[in-house]
């Protein structure tokens, strides 16, 4: 086991969480964006993991979410607003890092790509948005919570979704998460609804062809984005594409965290170093979207 250092950073309005192996085996940093009301703090159970593997790997917040000072009011909050902040984070980093990022986070990295950041080492994609168009998503999410989609829609705020640890649960865990409802709840911050419709035709289009290796990894009962929506994307980008069984959307918290950081793992090494990962996880639910 490598042991590591932890560094906590608040930077010009930036929260970082930043793991860094006493052994850094491998030079290329993993950057990770949170997704929709998450923050630095959820990557924590896979950044242990990574530090332990040989990784250094930074977490950072969105504004307004984790220990990052809100600039405005959350519910004003855009994608371009966000990805501005991604942008950021990529270009001080003395190396283009991986990026890994989960649910929005996912789709930030998408409009990297399309905005011609196709020169990444890497890209891990954790449930995330999907490639073209969300509208199987939304009429999904306001079958299984009308009540909660109305009251977002009158007050253009997403946090109406997440109103108690109950419902915060039911679209992030499983019975068996490593983190408690009212723990996850308690760290949730107030989202913004605009992000939601900025990502749909005309303002998003997604990249036509990339080059950067992509690993798509899809949660096999996904609350958010039902799996089944997310072979398409993935092969839009020609994805390596893996379903986790029995998890549901936040894969870091799931019961198999530790096996899905493994497939990560084995994957970005594969990419880093170009040896052949290993096919044979435990989490033996692959499908090729190639």
């Amino acid at each position: 086991m490598t042991e590591y250092t932890i560094e906590h950073q608040l930077d010009n309005g930036i929260e970082r969480i930043i793991y860094t192996p006493q052994e850094q085996r491998y030079q290329t940093p993993i950057l990770m964006g949170h997704g929709m009301w998450h923050g630095a703090w959820c990557w924590q159970p896979w950044q242990a993991l990574l530090a332990e593997w040989g990784w250094q790997s930074i977490a950072f917040s969105q504004p307004g979410h984790g220990q990052s000072p809100a600039q405005r009011a959350n519910r004003w909050n855009t994608l371009g607003y966000y990805y501005r902040t991604l942008k950021a984070e990529i270009e001080r980093l003395p190396i283009k890092p991986i990026y890994m990022g989960h649910s929005m986070g996912g789709a930030l990295g998408q409009w990297h790509l399309a905005k011609g950041g196709d020169d990444l080492p890497a890209m891990v994609l954790v449930a995330p948005w999907l490639s073209h168009s969300m509208r199987p998503v939304f009429a999904h999410v306001q079958k299984l919570d009308p009540w909660g989609t109305l009251l977002c829609w009158l007050s253009l705020s997403a946090t109406p979704s997440i109103r108690t640890p109950k419902r915060a649960a039911f679209w992030f865990l499983s019975d068996d998460s490593i983190i408690k409802p009212k723990q996850l709840h308690s760290q949730l911050a107030p989202e913004s609804a605009l992000v939601l419709l900025q990502y749909r035709w005309p303002l998003w289009r997604p990249a036509k062809q990339v080059k950067t290796p992509l690993l798509w990894l899809a949660a096999e009962h996904d609350r958010c984005i039902p799996e089944q929506h997310s072979r398409p994307s993935a092969a839009h980008y020609n994805a390596e594409y893996w379903v986790i069984p029995k998890a549901n959307h936040d894969l870091m918290f799931e019961a198999s965290y530790r096996e899905t950081a493994e497939l990560i793992h084995n994957w970005l090494q594969s990419v880093v170093t170009g040896t052949q990962h290993d096919q044979h996880s435990s989490l033996q639910f692959q499908s090729s979207a190639s």
